[in-house]
């Protein structure tokens, strides 16, 4: 069942009623929607992340976030609807989601003793009208020195292997960063709380 949301009138206001999407089946963005307590429904983009030859990571990031949201606005024409997407880097090397223990282990063996930049993009499209607006949070994340028992002690323990760059902050992999900075400490988990209320404002949206 869709559910809508009634807005309080904001600059940008054009109707009463505005249903609000998250395009994204990922248990960790709707987690983090959720912290808003603003009902919304959940679509799978079915977009393939891929990078383009040459593609700066945060170019990718905001390409992607943008078309996840497109991708289903023919399903909630007249919805706003947030997409969003990751891309971690390392020593210049696009770090995407392991998907395999193999994987994660090299992941986690690159980034030991070494910083890596996780550029988190959050789009907000109008359907009714297509306007988007996208916003980029990046987050430094210094990892500590790792070695291969600690490697795979955590990897056993919490199984990342859906997260780019092998880690889950919001979980034990907190204990595997000496040290992070970022204007949005959501952004690293995976979707910029702070840019978003503001997308959100943007549209018409208050959620307070």
């Amino acid at each position: 069942m869709q559910r809508t949301i009634a807005p309080k009138r904001g600059p940008a206001a054009s109707s009463d009623i505005v249903q609000l999407v998250l395009a994204s089946t990922s248990p960790y963005r709707r987690a983090l929607l959720e912290r808003l307590g603003v009902p919304f429904s959940v679509a799978d983009p079915g977009v393939a992340e891929e990078r383009r030859p040459g593609e700066a990571p945060e170019h990718m990031a905001a390409r992607l976030a943008e078309a996840k949201a497109r991708a289903v606005s023919g399903r909630f024409p007249s919805a706003l609807i947030v997409g969003s997407d990751q891309v971690a880097v390392s020593r210049g090397e696009i770090l995407g989601k392991p998907g395999t223990h193999e994987n994660a282990v090299r992941q986690m063996r690159a980034q030991s003793g070494r910083e890596s930049v996780f550029h988190t993009a959050v789009c907000v499209l109008n359907a009714a009208d297509g306007r988007s607006a996208t916003r980029v949070v990046p987050c430094r994340v210094v990892f500590r020195d790792l070695d291969d028992a600690v490697i795979e002690r955590y990897l056993a323990k919490e199984q990342p292997y859906d997260c780019a760059g092998s880690a889950k902050s919001e979980g034990l992999g907190i204990a595997l960063i000496a040290k992070m900075e970022s204007e949005d400490p959501s952004a690293l988990i995976g979707l910029p709380l702070i840019a978003l209320v503001d997308l959100l404002h943007e549209q018409g949206l208050n959620v307070l």
